[in-house]
């Protein structure tokens, strides 16, 4: 695969040369790249600007085109400038939702003074009302993650604390529907894209874990993160769909026998490392992802990169089923119109750490076909938070500088913030 995306200037000779000679307003002065140009000239623009905030080089040829040239491998200051863009941008779009919708998530937490007292007790909570959605999108927005919806299955939680009055919310919890195709877990469980295709429905994507304040200070997202193994969780997932038929194949399949997760940044993840449950490793660590994705693609290129697919009568249609990620689709149509390498630009190299949470001892037979019925291991939810309390809460109780941090926090001080970094 080529590492160097070529970018013809031929309609664009004016603000290329510009961006060319002075790189840094691309990427901090956005505002500088006409909202009135053709989409054409408009989308290799903000292109060129989001590569660069990625710290992509330019470079010219005799060719009347640029070449972008990606670094060797991109740090976590980089990943972190780059969530920190769309997640800003998502923010600013949603910014009077939130304001609306502040007092909401205050009257869901609570004083740390209360939570150091609390036994902490987890319930889990499906979100079902608007206000239960509303309540999980408002804190969504409070991570340094960008927030995406997911299409085919969700399940949509939060995770109450019953050990205080008004149950607040200790953190929240999405599964959605797998993705296809990640090489590394299909190597892992050893089967084929025959096998793949049909038995992935058995498995969901663990695509949101943590956990807000105060219960971040004491590990919350490790506590979170425990739930999701429970018993408690499978039989939630089993009674949404055990009526539920998939819409491709028709049929009903409501075991859940494997999550999956990645870390947020790098090969590693500070809350899912060493989190055991007696002597068994619950997430295990399997591998990487192969680093495509779209998530250093703005939302206002992508808004434009859209329009221009849908302008040229591109298949981009968003049924669920219709493949594994429609942004990606998107991407790739609007790339093809503009002649543009898709894959250079989505194989960003954002690798994740992959990590497995097996819910059955015979999860492989059965995903493989193999085994006919699911051999769950037995976690249930109150013995898996007696031991996230012995080995995690109890040090944090005991560390002052936690402590201090817990006791400091007042539902009135919470706030959705835009991330703040350098060049912002």
């Amino acid at each position: 695969m080529t590492t160097t995306l070529t970018v013809p200037t031929t309609s664009n000779n004016r603000l290329l040369s510009r961006i060319l000679e002075e790189p840094s307003f691309a990427i901090y002065q956005p505002s500088l790249i006409p909202e009135d140009l053709p989409l054409e000239q408009r989308v290799p623009l903000l292109l060129v600007r989001d590569l660069l905030r990625l710290g992509w080089h330019l470079r010219s040829n005799q060719n009347q085109s640029l070449e972008l040239v990606p670094p060797a491998n991109y740090d976590k200051p980089i990943i972190r400038a780059a969530m920190a863009y769309s997640r800003n941008q998502i923010i600013g779009q949603n910014k009077a939702w939130i304001e609306s919708h502040i007092d909401l998530a205050r009257s869901n937490l609570a004083p740390g003074v209360d939570v150091l007292k609390s036994e902490i007790r987890p319930r889990i909570e499906v979100c079902q009302t608007e206000t239960q959605h509303n309540t999980f999108r408002i804190f969504r927005y409070f991570w340094s993650s960008p927030s995406s919806d997911y299409v085919g299955r969700r399940i949509r939680l939060l995770v109450r604390d019953d050990g205080l009055k008004d149950s607040p919310v200790i953190g929240i919890a999405a599964l959605g529907s797998s993705i296809i195709h990640i090489p590394d877990r299909d190597n892992w469980i050893g089967w084929d894209k025959k096998i793949r295709s049909n038995r992935i429905i058995y498995m969901m994507d663990a695509y949101v874990i943590g956990a807000m304040p105060p219960y971040n200070h004491l590990l919350g997202g490790k506590l979170v993160s425990y739930v999701l193994a429970s018993n408690e969780l499978r039989e939630i997932y089993r009674n949404k769909y055990a009526q539920a038929k998939t819409i491709i194949k028709k049929r009903i399949a409501c075991d859940l026998v494997l999550l999956m997760t990645t870390s947020l940044y790098g090969q590693t993840s500070s809350q899912y490392n060493r989190l055991k449950y007696g002597k068994t490793l619950l997430y295990k660590p399997i591998g990487s992802t192969s680093g495509y994705g779209s998530l250093h693609i703005s939302s206002d290129t992508f808004d434009c990169m859209l329009q221009l697919a849908e302008d040229n009568e591109c298949n981009i249609s968003n049924r669920f089923g219709d493949g594994p990620n429609w942004r990606m689709r998107v991407i790739r149509a609007a790339c093809d119109v503009l002649g543009l390498d898709s894959d250079t630009i989505l194989k960003h190299s954002f690798q994740r750490g992959l990590f497995a949470i097996p819910l059955t001892r015979n999860f492989r037979a059965f995903l493989k076909g193999e085994s006919k019925a699911p051999m769950y291991r037995d976690m249930p939810l109150d013995r898996l938070v007696q031991y996230w309390r012995d080995r995690w809460l109890k040090n944090r109780k005991q560390n002052e500088s936690v402590v201090s941090k817990v006791k400091a926090f007042l539902p009135a001080h919470f706030n959705i913030e835009k991330t703040s970094f350098d060049g912002t």
